[in-house]
């Protein structure tokens, strides 16, 4: 009786030992499971962030073996939630701004120029132009953080670090109304400035109501004799002018329809480009 009492003493131990190892099995198990949409949408941003540049559909399904249709519908959908963004014309794809917001403060200014940098190449390719991102620096100085080189065999190459008077070209025609100084003020910084092409300050005033009213800047070969210059602002969170997003180019290389056109397109990037910068 002993034994068979022991006997089943044992049996029901084992048989406790049994399912909670199963249990844990199946816990373990159901941690362990993999949804497949999400692991290959994560696939996709981290395959778009190591290309550095827009790539069209069926390039990632073939290197990421995924179906096609499958990869497109992924896409798709980060494009709705704002994580990747879609250029209909050259049918590509790259990271969006919106994955920089993700991650807000844990970025450093470098990660978030970085984050920026595929827009500006978008705009370079798409335009044949040099882009450049300039920051207010101080008061009265403006630097230039990040430039990409237009891919054309002539082109306009820009050094990273050189700074200019805030006023100064066309990023000064966005950044005026912002900086808080008086008309009397802004005209005598305006008179400490050396442009290669001499305007009067009315005339320059006149192109800043011009810029503000549009939502872009545009210097015709003033800061620069036979350059022309495009700038649209980055607002910070506070509604001031944080940054300028400026496409450089030849004086006379596009017609007066095409430079609006190049202007919504920076001024639109401006915009997207407030939540990655600020």
């Amino acid at each position: 009786m002993a034994r068979s009492a022991a006997g089943r003493a044992v049996r029901v131990e084992a048989s406790a030992s049994e399912g909670a190892e199963s249990a844990t099995a199946n816990d373990s198990a159901e941690k362990m499971v993999i949804v497949k949409p999400a692991a290959n949408a994560i696939r996709i941003l981290k395959f778009l962030v190591e290309a550095g540049g827009p790539t069209r559909s069926v390039t990632i399904s073939r290197s990421l073996g995924l179906n096609a249709s499958t990869c497109f519908n992924i896409l798709r959908t980060l494009v709705l939630e704002e994580v990747v963004e879609f250029d209909p014309v050259a049918k590509t794809y790259s990271v969006g701004v919106g994955l920089t917001t993700l991650v807000g403060n844990l970025l450093t200014e470098g990660q978030r120029v970085a984050a920026a940098t595929p827009q500006m190449r978008d705009l370079a390719d798409r335009y044949n132009i040099t882009m450049t991102l300039w920051k207010r620096l101080g008061p009265d100085k403006i630097v230039l953080v990040k430039s990409v080189a237009s891919p054309a065999n002539v082109r306009i190459e820009m050094a990273e670090g050189q700074r200019l008077p805030v006023l100064m070209a066309s990023t000064g025609r966005i950044m005026a109304p912002h900086l808080g100084w008086s008309r009397k003020d802004l005209k005598a910084a305006f008179k400490a400035l050396r442009w290669q092409t001499p305007l009067t300050f009315e005339d320059y005033w006149e192109q800043v109501e011009a810029a503000e009213a549009r939502g872009w800047a545009s210097d015709q070969g003033y800061f620069t004799k036979g350059v022309q210059t495009i700038a649209a602002p980055v607002f910070d969170r506070a509604g001031d002018v944080a940054f300028s997003i400026v496409g450089v180019m030849l004086l006379g290389q596009y017609e007066d329809s095409q430079l609006d056109e190049i202007g919504e397109a920076l001024r639109d990037a401006g915009r997207r480009l407030t939540s990655a910068l600020t």
